[in-house]
């Protein structure tokens, strides 16, 4: 019963609200909280009232200000970065090993016979040979087909504003003396071409002068087979007068004028990219067991293998496929069995390895940088060698101290940071290989998947989507054209970087590289003997010192460096920086919030009972309005029941041009009834009721 007695005093408390106006609220608030300043704003006179007023407002406001700032800067989720060091017992990284060619020239040179004819063919006429050092008539004609899919061109740039292109291969020049103008070019004398030659270039052939950018034929010149003559560059042609670049012709499709040029400031970059393009359309169509053939193999490549005290050979290494290097393999992968363990640091409780990358069957073309390329990376990842992995070089040693360091981010919301990658937008093509999610493949994916939607087709160089092939010349023709734009597209690049997260953990390994000569002079006769006898089972040295390189990976030491990642402010941080601030400026506490919140709920409610009262007002001023007279008392009620002659007349029988007499509002007596009457009138039945 007391329980009920509460509850219903509650409610009626409720029902009726604080009982206070605004007025008397904010007198009590000031008068009882613990906050300091309000109390000397009603206690003090009229002057000292205003000053505390103001210094009231004034710490009130920046205490605001404040926690503003601390609120912002709790919500940016800052991080702290912190380095430790440890000492424990590491997992040997996996170590990738591929050789810097892809693939042995005798095993595709059949393939590239056509393209490695095409670029000796310009490189004569990109270096301007001498008369008489041209290619001989019995050599057969080129296929420019392959030629004009993806051109070499030379862009004339004496004239800045109007420069002049000019194809490598361009068949425009007649013979017998006529004269043809190629851009600005004008031949004139008696010039003879047996075959197909082009002279570029600001040319004029007028008697036995040869001014700076003009070339002078005297006498009658032949050329042989598909020559051109290239722009002229005499001896003493300084580097400002030599103003022909070569660039990569590329179009949407063969024969189309929407086309791109690519600049390179070298003729060796361009001859490399512009190789690199066309086998990368050649090697497309061959199927990967074919690739795989034609690269080196294991047991060729890897001649020795030591990791600390315990031999191994080519069969601890897991062979994959890489599109930039060909064959290359991984010791110490952890995917078939568990990762192997360091048992001590030094070099010699390392991996040693003997390598022979067989440098005289590289593709002249394609690889320029001779040497074995090998990346250290953490257990069951791809290695992305182009982006991390370093060179070793032929005839060295090459010693390489390992420092770890471990990398742990905080997740959301303090980065933007994934465990497995699951959250990732992108599809990653590199899961075919089992391997962990890494920004790399997600970035690589990215752009794969945009080349497949936009080109039509994908690059050589990434795994490809389902049901998608590789690009060439033949079926995509505008592929390079396409790919480059992609390529160089700010917009599509800042799609994948803001799809793609780093890992939050993350291993990476810091290196000291060391080389030296090996074998030494005295010592390379028996090993390559040796090393020749255990490969080829011969007498005879078959390695020598361009092929053969010495690797030592080693762990420097024990001691592992872990970064790890702490939120700057948290929620102790943020409520102890609040409360100072509000108790430095104004004295309060959390009481005094609390008062604080009581006060502004009261007078929320009596605001809510001001509504409904006025809600009630006003519903009554309308009625009042809708009945102006007052409403009958209960007599008044009573007397129009029984007095019959108290009857409203229907107002619909009456025609509607006459006037209603004005009702009253209290029917007259009825004087009838008052009147005395004789006794002979009066029947028996009135006797009955008189007596």
């Amino acid at each position: 019963m007391n329980l009920k007695k509460y509850f219903v005093r509650a409610l009626h408390r409720l029902q009726k609200g604080p009982g206070y106006t605004y007025k008397e609220l904010l007198v009590w608030y000031c008068d009882n909280t613990n906050t300091h300043g309000p109390k000397r704003i009603i206690k003090e006179g009229p002057k000292k009232k205003l000053i505390w007023f103001f210094l009231t407002l004034l710490f009130a406001s920046l205490v605001f200000w404040q926690w503003g700032i601390l609120i912002n800067t709790y919500l940016s989720y800052n991080v702290t970065s912190t380095l430790s060091i440890g000492f424990k017992t590491m997992k040997f990284p996996a170590v990738t090993v591929c050789n810097a060619n892809p693939f042995k020239y005798s095993e595709v040179k059949h393939l590239l016979k056509e393209l490695d004819r095409l670029i000796e063919a310009a490189l004569e006429r990109i270096l301007q040979p001498a008369p008489g050092n041209s290619s001989e008539n019995a050599s057969p004609p080129l296929d420019l087909r392959l030629w004009h899919q993806i051109p070499l061109v030379l862009i004339d740039e004496h004239d800045k504003d109007n420069p002049v292109i000019l194809d490598i291969f361009e068949s425009n020049q007649t013979a017998g003396g006529n004269q043809t103008t190629v851009g600005n070019q004008t031949v004139a004398g008696d010039q003879t071409a047996a075959g197909n030659q082009t002279s570029a270039g600001d040319q004029t052939a007028a008697g036995d002068e040869t001014a700076a950018g003009n070339q002078t034929f005297v006498g009658n010149q032949t050329s042989a087979g598909n020559q051109t003559t290239a722009p002229p560059a005499p001896a003493n042609t300084t580097s400002e007068e030599k103003k022909y670049k070569l660039a990569v012709k590329l179009c949407s499709h063969q024969g189309s004028d929407n086309c791109t040029y690519r600049n390179f400031t070298s003729a060796a970059q361009a001859v490399t990219e512009w190789y690199i393009l066309q086998s990368t359309s050649i090697l497309s169509k061959v199927p990967l067991q074919e690739r795989i053939r034609m690269g080196y193999q294991a047991e060729d490549m890897i001649l020795a293998c030591l990791y600390g005290a315990e031999p191994c050979n080519y069969k601890n290494f897991t062979q994959i496929y890489h599109p930039d290097h060909g064959n290359c393999y991984i010791f110490n992968w952890g995917m078939d069995e568990e990762a192997l363990n360091s048992s001590n640091p030094g070099a010699e409780f390392g991996l040693k390895l003997i390598l022979d990358i067989s440098q005289q069957d590289y593709i002249p073309y394609l690889s320029s940088a001779a040497g074995a390329r090998l990346m250290l990376h953490q257990q069951k990842s791809f290695p992305f060698l182009k982006d991390q992995g370093i060179y070793a070089m032929a005839g060295t040693e090459t010693s390489i101290g390992v420092l770890v360091d471990e990398l742990e981010r905080m997740g959301y919301p303090y980065s933007d940071c994934t465990n497995n990658g699951s959250d990732v937008p992108v599809k990653n093509l590199y899961s075919q290989y089992n391997t962990s999610y890494s920004i790399q493949a997600c970035l690589r994916s990215c752009f794969q998947n945009h080349m497949t939607e936009i080109c039509g087709c994908g690059h050589y160089m990434f795994p490809l989507p389902e049901g998608v092939n590789y690009c060439n010349n033949e079926d995509n023709p505008g592929w390079a054209y396409c790919y480059s734009s992609l390529r160089s597209s700010i917009t599509h690049r800042q799609i994948c970087i803001d799809s793609c997260k780093e890992t939050c953990n993350d291993t990476q390994y810091k290196m000291t590289i060391s080389m030296a000569d090996w074998p030494s002079e005295a010592s390379e006769d028996w090993i390559f003997h040796i090393l020749s006898y255990e490969r080829d089972m011969s007498t005879n040295v078959t390695l020598d010192r361009n092929g053969i390189i010495k690797l030592n990976i080693y762990f420097q030491e024990y001691n592992y460096r872990t970064i790890s990642e702490s939120a700057a402010t948290t929620i102790v941080w943020l409520l102890s920086s609040l409360g100072g601030q509000f108790g430095f400026w104004m004295g309060g506490s959390v009481l005094c919030l609390i008062e604080f919140g009581e006060i502004i709920i009261d007078s929320l409610w009596i605001t809510v009972i001001n509504v409904i009262s006025w809600c009630k007002g006003l519903k009554q001023k309308r009625a009042q309005a809708r009945y102006p007279d007052a409403p009958p008392t209960v007599s008044e009620l009573v007397e129009a029941h029984t007095n019959l002659g108290f009857q409203h007349e229907d107002a619909g029988a009456l025609p509607r041009d006459e006037a209603l007499p004005p009702e009253p509002g209290t029917p007259p007596p009825n004087y009838d009834s008052l009147r005395v009457q004789p006794l002979d009138v009066l029947g028996p039945d009135s006797d009955a009721e008189t007596e």
